[in-house]
């Protein structure tokens, strides 16, 4: 089956942050997906409202807007104001993560959570069939360019396991050291979506890397 493809736009050239989106827009991939970071939650800050106005204004593909930060329910309002496919939040910054994730939908967007390394998938049980779509986080979250943590593959198979016995709709999404021969491994264990950063900027024919992570087997 053929992954999503979600370009993770940190990786892009800031200064031609337009060109970066274009390709993007004529490319194969599904979605855009754009990591808000506020220096608390992670140890690292991205961009704010005001750059992904202009991101929005943009991109032809859906927004796949992943939220870490605390208290991400504050800004429902502005991920909407975005038009928004999907708002992600973390499970781990959200001590009520049931209602953030009703509050998201009743906005008109795509509910859907994230889990750090260290977070086990069992965690999901009660949620699962409210979600959209769960990313693994297969790298601590905070900076691009990070090597693949191994034991993302077995959560992946995991949480397909979950999905599958609840009879869920979850999307499976991942995130961190994506690339070819880590794309094929997590297609193998369940995943829908990959996002992808470095292996697609940093590529000579990016539109040509996002069919190839594609269709990675």
């Amino acid at each position: 089956m053929k992954a999503m493809i979600s370009p993770s736009i940190l990786s892009a050239d800031f200064a031609h942050l337009a060109k970066d989106i274009d390709m993007i827009n004529r490319s194969e991939a599904a979605w855009v997906h754009i990591d808000i970071m506020d220096g608390v939650f992670v140890p690292n800050i991205s961009f704010g409202f005001p750059v992904l106005k202009y991101v929005a204004e943009l991109s032809e593909k859906p927004l796949d807007v992943h939220l870490m930060i605390v208290q991400p329910e504050k800004f429902i309002p502005e991920v909407k104001a975005l038009g928004a496919h999907v708002m992600n939040v973390h499970y781990e910054a959200c001590p009520h993560i049931h209602r953030v994730l009703q509050q998201i939908r009743e906005a008109g967007m795509q509910p859907a959570v994230t889990i750090n390394p260290g977070t086990p998938v069992a965690l999901l049980q009660d949620i699962i069939r409210e979600v959209y779509l769960v990313l693994i986080m297969s790298v601590n979250p905070g900076f691009g360019g990070q090597k693949f943590i191994e034991h993302s593959i077995e959560k992946v198979r995991e949480l397909r396991e979950l999905i599958d016995r609840t009879g869920s709709n979850a999307l499976i999404e991942v995130d961190g050291g994506v690339n070819l021969e880590t794309g094929a491994r997590l297609i193998a264990a369940g995943a829908d979506v990959l996002v992808a950063g470095n292996a697609i900027f940093a590529a000579d024919e990016p539109e040509e890397m996002i069919k190839m992570l594609m269709n990675a087997h």
